[in-house]
Formats: structure tokens, C-alpha cells, sequence
């Protein structure tokens, strides 16, 4: 991959706050909509969502997901242009007073303030994704298979 596309990858990872989280529900895949954020190295990711949700239920069944994280509609012709990446990996709720909760939780609620109260109700949980790998889109003819290495790799720039 070259430094370019490596730089792009990292902005858009920095610079996004959703992604679309898929999951397994009856054997059938679901998509939906997420807040998250990363931890600096991109050797994780953090969502914060509710134990009653969809997807929150089948992560708790099958801890196999995937995000997709892609740059903003500019409105340009072609939209399959736009970069994004594809990041298959492994979710774990984290409890609260693990090891590195309280950090994630800070960033979480100074990248999502109103955030704040949902901190206070029982149904919520801040679930860890470790990536397992994935594909990225750079632009067209610019597509690259990417490891848990690459991510930490394209996190320094």
C-alpha cells in the first residue's frame, strides 16, 4: 500500500464517527448504524450501544462482526469511488472497571457528549471489536487486503 493510501486510510478511520456494524442474526447477515471510536494504535474498536438492541443480542450469540467505515457522500459522480475500509473482527463486552474502560470511556463521551447519560443506564454496554482483517477500498483500481498489522501500521501516520 502507499503512503498515500495509508494516510487516507487514517484520516478516514480518525475522522468518521459511524460505521455500519454487521452481524449474524438467524444465520442471515444485519446491518446497522454505530458511533465509535478507536483506540490511537487502530488495534481496536469501541461501540456503545444497548443490551436490547438487534445487534447487541446477536454479538452476545455470535461474537463474529464486521464494520465498515466509509468516507462521506461528497456527491461526486462516481460514488464508488469514495475509500472505505471493511474490518472483519471479534466483539467482547468490556466490564466496567476492567483494565482500559475508563479511558474508552472518557474519549467515547468527549467524541459523543450527549453520550454522557446514556452512561448511567443499565441497558448500555461499551463493546471492544479487535480487528481480525478486512479489505480497503482506496479509490478505484486501489484495493488492499489489511491485517491487524497493517491497521497499526497506518495508525502512525
Amino acid at each position: 500500500m502507499d503512503v498515500q493510501s495509508e494516510k487516507l486510510l487514517a484520516q478516514i478511520i480518525r475522522n468518521t464517527r459511524v460505521a455500519s456494524l454487521g452481524t449474524l442474526r438467524d444465520e442471515s447477515p444485519l446491518v446497522s448504524m454505530v458511533a465509535f471510536v478507536s483506540a490511537q494504535d487502530f488495534s481496536a474498536f469501541y461501540i456503545f450501544v444497548s443490551r436490547l438492541a438487534q445487534h447487541t443480542i446477536d454479538m452476545q450469540k455470535d461474537k463474529r462482526m464486521c464494520l465498515l467505515i466509509a468516507e462521506a457522500d461528497d456527491g461526486r459522480a462516481d460514488p464508488q469511488t469514495l475509500a472505505r475500509v471493511t474490518i472483519r473482527g471479534s466483539a467482547e463486552m468490556m466490564e466496567i472497571g476492567e483494565p482500559g474502560y475508563t479511558p474508552v470511556k472518557r474519549q467515547y463521551i468527549e467524541r459523543f457528549p450527549e453520550s454522557a447519560m446514556l452512561f448511567n443506564l443499565e441497558d448500555f454496554g461499551m463493546w471492544r471489536i479487535k480487528p481480525k482483517g478486512g479489505r480497503y477500498v482506496a479509490g478505484l483500481a486501489k484495493a488492499f487486503n489489511i491485517t491487524p498489522e497493517t491497521l497499526v501500521k497506518v495508525a502512525a501516520r
